[in-house]
């Protein structure tokens, strides 16, 4: 089963710290997910990591950057944008219905499917697959290893999504609620609950 950890949707001032120290504890995908902000943030963040990293790292918006820092690839957020022109790299999409799954598959690396718990990023963003419908799709091969549950991925549900037969899950609030980006300086206990995330994943 694969991690993919995706990033806060803010930057913050120890951001490029804590993300070398989760690269330098194995973390092997990181998403740069910073809806609505300027690339100019986008590039001082990447330009404050270690080039070895950049091949471990996909990118949401600014689909530039992929070719200027020699990224893993670029992730489409939504089933209907088109790929950039002439791009030929590496493909990530979100998909929020089970039945565009195979369809998302067939021209992407990995499809994430979105809200399969409830949100711990975005109070809003509550589950829209009861147990059941997942449990169907599993046995109807939709999701498999190329198919990434996102949405209230915490320890608990991790093992939940890989007896489903996820390929893979994406974290971001049960990760980064345990530093408070204003008032916090150490992010050891953000670090070291990674580790046991890394564990459950085996």
């Amino acid at each position: 089963m694969k991690l993919i950890v995706m990033t806060q949707p803010t930057f913050f001032v120890e951001e490029d710290k804590i993300l070398t120290s989760l690269f330098e504890e194995g973390l092997d995908c990181l998403h740069l997910f910073k809806p609505g902000a300027s690339p100019m943030y986008a590039e001082r963040l990447l330009t404050l990591l270690s080039g070895d990293f950049y091949s471990k790292i996909v990118v949401h918006d600014h689909f530039y950057l992929k070719e200027e820092y020699k990224l893993r690839g670029i992730h489409i957020d939504d089933p209907e944008t088109p790929i950039p022109n002439g791009y030929k790299g590496k493909i990530s999409r979100t998909c929020r219905k089970i039945e565009d799954l195979k369809e998302m598959k067939r021209h992407s690396e990995y499809v994430f499917l979105q809200r399969i718990f409830d949100s711990q990023t975005f109070a809003d963003k509550k589950s829209t697959f009861t147990a059941n419908e997942l449990e169907q799709a599993a046995k109807q091969g939709l999701i498999d290893r190329h198919v990434y549950a996102l949405g209230g991925m915490n320890i608990d549900n991790i093992r939940v999504a890989k007896d489903l037969g996820f390929g893979g899950v994406v974290i971001c609030g049960d990760l980064w609620n345990r530093f408070n980006i204003h008032q916090e300086l150490d992010y050891k206990p953000l670090i070291t609950h990674f580790e046991k995330i890394r564990k459950v994943i085996g």
